[in-house]
């Protein structure tokens, strides 16, 4: 029998899947690490449940105590998960410019939802700044305690990539992987996935949206951010304590309109549904695949489903609001099914 013990068991171990457009577009083998499979159908799963047991592990979290995090929506909805199952509240601090799905499953995972304007970091009322003064509120009132997540400067977020992330890619390609890329948001899933891989010869790339400011830092040692993306999730202007150490082999700047047109064509014609973030990071996997030169086997990460963006990306009103390519078959009138009653 294959029984997981319990949700927490259930996170990890997620397929590679061979992206075949891409993969025929570049004579590389393109892999997209399936994240969007574990519990909470996002790669944030593995974080939440490292911070989450190195609390524990030093004695911060006591039973019943409460989770307090600053999120854009996926690490939030995993610590409300895992924290449920262990036990403990949560209580999630989100720009209430983020998805509506992502707020609807916060809520219904359990946890407590507080939404504030999206402010700058270097603004004191940004999520990720509210969300630490509330943990530190919260621990004098709440009576078994409360603990700040912290899933920036958090190392134990990059420590579950280094631990699971990167050895599972590096098993399941049987040491033939030759590129790893992927977005930031707090660093983990990158720098972490970089510590287990990069010693081995793999190379590592940054796909960074505009709006991000660390394809200019890691290219011209300035943290410049021109443009704008309506990815969720991704996009950092500082060096994390999680990116600490870290330095990319490749570096790229994705606009929206060329990850949108690379989703677009997943939801087609391979049937895969997927968040902006994973088309950030298969463009990016594409040019690095184009730089590196064919042969090469390139991964990357799926990091959630489309399901959470349903009214931005995949909604023609808000993509032409933005500007930005609708394709024909989302605006395709539904074809007349015949009814088939038998009298």
């Amino acid at each position: 029998m294959n029984i997981r013990s319990d949700l927490a068991a259930a996170i990890g171990d997620t397929p590679l899947i061979r992206l075949r457009g891409a993969s025929e577009a570049t004579g590389c083998e393109i892999l997209g690490k399936a994240e969007f499979m574990n519990p909470g159908q996002s790669v944030k799963d593995r974080a939440a449940l490292y911070i989450i047991r190195d609390a524990v592990e030093r004695g911060a979290l006591k039973p019943g105590g409460t989770i307090v995090e600053g999120t854009a929506g996926n690490t939030g909805i995993g610590l409300a998960l895992v924290g449920a199952s262990m036990g403990f509240r949560s209580v999630i601090v989100i720009p209430e410019t983020q998805s509506q799905e992502k707020k609807d499953m916060i809520r219904l995972a359990g946890a407590e939802l507080v939404q504030v304007p999206a402010v700058p970091y270097r603004n004191p009322n940004n999520y990720v700044r509210y969300s630490e003064r509330l943990a530190k509120a919260l621990a004098q009132t709440e009576k078994n305690g409360a603990i700040w997540a912290n899933q920036f400067d958090n190392v134990a977020n990059r420590r579950a990539h280094e631990e699971t992330t990167g050895p599972e890619i590096w098993a399941q390609t049987d040491g033939k992987v030759s590129g790893f890329i992927c977005a930031v948001g707090s660093g983990g899933t990158l720098a972490g996935v970089a510590s287990a891989l990069q010693p081995k010869g793999v190379r590592i790339g940054l796909a960074d949206p505009e709006g991000a400011a660390l394809h200019s830092f890691y290219t011209t040692g300035e943290f410049e951010s021109p443009g704008s993306s309506i990815t969720e999730g991704i996009g950092q202007g500082r060096i994390t304590a999680n990116l600490e150490g870290f330095t990319p082999d490749y570096s790229y700047r994705v606009p929206d309109s060329e990850a949108l047109g690379v989703l677009f064509d997943l939801a087609q014609h391979e049937g895969l549904v997927l968040g902006g973030s994973s088309g950030i990071n298969i463009a990016g996997a594409i040019r690095m695949a184009k730089e590196m030169g064919p042969g090469n086997t390139i991964v990357t990460v799926l990091c959630d489903s489309g399901n959470r963006y349903q009214t931005k990306l995949y909604n023609p009103e808000f993509l032409r609001q933005k500007g930005l390519p609708v394709p024909e078959w989302m605006e395709a009138e539904p074809q007349d099914i015949p009814e088939v009653f038998e009298e």
